[in-house]
């Protein structure tokens, strides 16, 4: 029974774990209670993963009710949205185990259980939008998440009241980009009567081979709300606006978790949006060469923007608007190895991100702040900390031997491919740059003195365990993935074969 059910499972089981963590008692009890339900979600997860693999066209179906196809709730599992799956349940379980001594040190006491609850139903929030096949349903969800990643934002007062600020421009931004996304759904549903999105490619389909869709300006309207809607949501440059400020003062666990999941869902939306219901159908050559502009200067401005900013954490969420800009500049191409390569980055990206600004939040635990002044010399006294930093850092320029290479080595080809020269001096700039913002750090820790003036430098001690070894974790699929990328490369290349298969 639960095997069949886990498709729903995988969603209702946080969502019930989240109201029962808000009405725990005490400080370790709802985070004791959120960890059993995220490692639950992590096993089904896998679970899913395995069940997708064994299908025999590799796609689970699971009808809520009884309701007809077009209007009904409909799960459907492939082997893209369950490798997204597994992405987020994998960053949500380390980091939830990571997260105990932040939290304590950056959130209120009388607030845990609220913040577990909040955390947990912003886990419901991300799965729903990925598992789901129904596009007003991935709306819902949408504002599930967005509504409650505000919240864990606003939660970094306690720290810095800019928190406050930066859930603010989120959540206006936020706002408008979920306006643009339902807009779009209601215009395709106008059109096709249907919100499934299978129904709706098939829909599509039908009317461009009866030649109904010439110059259809309500088609043309839904692709270019869902598009800049999207790209709010996944903060595509230059629409990236809220990210640097809501990763600079999130608590240091959200910081993490938000940065490995939540635009990799915006960008799997993205995927499911442009390729399953407009494939073959509408998304023209011309639309995603200007997805792809943006996304090439996202990741030139965003890297030099790093370069010139002190605060480590602001460093990495900038570098994380250049490094979306490699994702969405791979399947901008339109090409198998283009959007093989962007699905090989989503997992890479989230494992690389994620481990930094956990060794971020292990810093922030112990100095009380990120700075660059806050690194220096800290290679001698937190040598764990730094060297699971240096690790993911050198996965993000694309070092050799780390799973940056692997997301960047495909990337590269996939431009070479299609001759896009422009797209490859790109990549390689932006590898170097990122060289540049990531170099300041590790000098800093490694080969500079102490700041004197700095006094919590001179008894800084490593993190606790709980903390170092989800870190290292992180650090160690950094490697592991650099090393054999087999399962991701498999992965991905089956999960654009589905994709521009439009529906499947």
């Amino acid at each position: 029974m639960i095997a069949e059910n886990l498709p729903v499972l995988v969603v209702i089981l946080p969502l019930f774990g989240g109201l029962i963590a808000s009405m725990l008692p005490g400080r370790d009890a709802p985070w004791v209670w959120a960890s059993v339900i995220t490692a639950a979600v992590f096993g089904m997860a896998l679970q899913l993963v395995a069940a997708v693999h064994a299908a025999p066209n590799g796609i689970i179906d699971y009808n809520l009710g009884a309701w007809p196809a077009e209007y009904g709730i409909g799960y459907r599992v492939d082997h893209l949205n369950s490798y997204v799956i597994l992405i987020v349940a994998l960053v949500a379980f380390l980091t939830t185990i990571y997260a105990r001594h932040s939290v304590a040190d950056e959130i209120p006491d009388d607030r845990h259980r609220f913040f577990w609850a909040v955390w947990l139903l912003a886990l419901v929030g991300l799965l729903g939008i990925t598992i789901t096949g129904d596009t007003f349903n991935i709306y819902v969800l949408l504002e599930i998440s967005s509504l409650t990643v505000y919240t864990l934002i606003a939660m970094g007062k306690s720290r810095d009241r800019r928190a406050l600020t930066a859930s603010l421009k989120y959540l206006i931004l936020g706002s408008i980009g979920a306006t643009f996304i339902l807009l779009g759904i209601g215009y395709l549903l106008m059109l096709t009567g249907t919100l499934n999105m299978a129904d709706m490619h098939d829909q599509l389909v039908r009317m461009a081979e009866a030649g109904e869709l010439a110059d259809n300006r309500t088609l043309f309207v839904a692709f270019a709300f869902l598009v800049v809607g999207l790209s709010m949501k996944m903060a595509l440059f230059p629409l990236h606006m809220w990210l640097p400020d809501a990763y600079t003062y999130a608590p240091s666990p959200v910081s993490a978790f938000v940065a490995a999941t939540a635009t990799k869902v915006g960008v799997y939306m993205a995927f499911r949006f442009i390729f399953t219901i407009f494939g073959g159908v509408y998304a023209s050559e011309a639309s995603l060469m200007l997805i792809g502009l943006c996304a090439g200067a996202g990741i030139i401005i965003s890297s030099l923007r790093a370069i010139t900013v002190v605060n480590v954490k602001r460093v990495l969420a900038y570098s994380s608007v250049g490094q979306l800009g490699y994702i969405v500049l791979g399947f901008s191409l339109g090409t198998r190895e283009g959007v093989t390569a962007s699905v090989i980055h989503v997992f890479n990206h989230a494992i690389i991100k994620g481990g930094m600004f956990m060794a971020l939040g292990c810093v922030a635990l112990r100095l009380g702040g990120t700075n660059l002044r806050h690194m220096r010399g800290l290679g001698k006294r937190m040598p764990w900390t730094m060297g699971a930093f240096t690790v993911g850092g050198m996965g993000l320029i694309g070092f050799p031997l780390t799973s940056g290479f692997i997301s960047k080595w495909y990337l590269l080809q996939a431009a070479w491919q299609e001759g896009m020269w422009w797209a490859v001096i790109v990549v390689v700039l932006g590898g170097l740059l990122a060289l540049i913002y990531i170099w300041r750090v590790i000098e800093a820790a490694w080969f500079t003195d102490p700041d004197p003036e700095l006094q919590s430098l001179s008894v800084a001690r490593e993190a606790p365990l709980s903390m170092l070894i989800p870190t290292w974790i992180m650090a160690a699929a950094v490697i592991w993935f650099g090393l054999d990328g087999e399962f991701t490369v498999s992965t991905a290349e089956k999960a654009a074969a589905i994709l521009l298969g439009g529906a499947g």
